[in-house]
């Protein structure tokens, strides 16, 4: 269709111009004088808000059944669930004696010094990368980092016992003989054959996340409006200063988001851990030379007892803390990281 529109110049001859583009469909109007969405547009909505809804009905569907397959068990418990850290002891299902009190010390303390280390590192990757590296490294760079990722978790629980253990007992040794006044570096419980400690553990942790933080962490970073930092040089700033003043702040609740989804990968470390740590019947003490199990390396550990539904529902139980201590770190993560990016502002 060709409009045609009057000629300013030729006022009042009557002459005409095509306009250079041809005129837009309408959008169908309703009766109550609104557009109609169109059917892709509605198709999309109902898919996307299908998609969340469904989300949310599998996790507390989960929930759901932890928690089922637990009650049955905690009814036989003849210890407080949440404060004893003794010995489990499942072995007469009629009176049953478990707690998750040094489960959840250990899960949370080895998850807490992984992600201590991997986060400052995981950072001056991304920031390398991102602002100081050439294109042509950044790329194999970034895949290098990456590919830590794929190495099975078999992988490096043997590579932390039995490489990295033996390199890291000089350095232990020193850390006791300097630092032993303060209980983190206080002598450990790891008096079982062949076992290693929460320092070994949360290092070889803080390798199998730095991939995830950094992957998002470098992400976060990539979409920084390139007018600031232009805006920012032409004032005289060095690369330092942009990344301080522009890059960071910009990214920085992308940044606490990678960190929660590190953190998540730690506290359900099982394979690992089981391989590092060896349990040891010595109570907890917040050393990192301690031993002990995790949430999740005292599940694994435990398979063979799941033939019967009061034994396995102990570690069910377990398994439900974890899963409930997971899902209010990701909504404390969530609250900081929206406080970070209204600071921001």
């Amino acid at each position: 269709m060709t409009v045609t529109t009057p000629n300013p110049n030729d006022a009042g001859s009557g002459a005409a111009v095509a306009a250079p583009f041809p005129e837009a469909p309408l959008t169908p109007i309703s009766p109550w004088g609104k557009a109609r969405p169109h059917v892709g547009d509605r198709v999309f909505r109902w898919l996307a808000n299908g998609s969340g809804l469904l989300l949310v009905v599998v996790i507390g569907a989960i929930g759901g059944f932890l928690l089922l397959r637990a009650i049955p068990a905690l009814r036989r418990n003849r210890e407080n669930f949440f404060s004893y850290g003794g010995n489990w002891v499942t072995t007469d299902t009629s009176a049953m004696h478990f707690g998750i009190s040094d489960l959840l010390k250990v899960t949370v303390f080895v998850s807490a010094f992984a992600l201590l280390l991997a986060m400052p590192v995981a950072l001056g990757v991304a920031i390398f990368i991102t602002q100081y590296s050439s294109r042509r490294a950044a790329g194999p760079l970034a895949y290098a980092v990456d590919l830590l990722a794929g190495v099975p978790s078999i992988i490096y629980g043997a590579w932390g016992l039995y490489v990295l253990e033996p390199h890291l007992r000089p350095v232990a040794t020193w850390l006791n003989r300097s630092l032993g006044w303060c209980f983190l570096f206080a002598h450990g419980n790891t008096s079982v054959a062949g076992g290693g400690t929460i320092f070994t553990g949360g290092i070889v942790l803080a390798v199998m996340i730095l991939p995830i933080i950094t992957a998002v962490t470098r992400e976060v970073f990539i979409q920084t409006p390139q007018d600031q930092i232009e805006a920012v040089l032409a004032l005289g700033a060095t690369r330092w200063e942009v990344v301080k003043t522009v890059v960071v702040p910009f990214g920085w609740s992308g940044y606490i988001s990678a960190a929660v989804l590190g953190l998540g990968r730690a506290l359900g470390e099982t394979v690992a851990l089981l391989i590092i740590l060896r349990g040891t019947q010595a109570m907890f003490g917040w050393s990192l030379f301690d031993g002990g199990s995790t949430v999740a390396t005292m599940i694994a550990g435990a398979a063979a007892q799941f033939d019967d539904q009061y034994k396995a529902g102990a570690y069910i139980a377990a398994g439900l803390a974890l899963f409930v201590l997971t899902f209010l770190v990701d909504a404390l993560a969530r609250g900081a990281a929206a406080g970070s990016r209204w600071g921001a502002r």
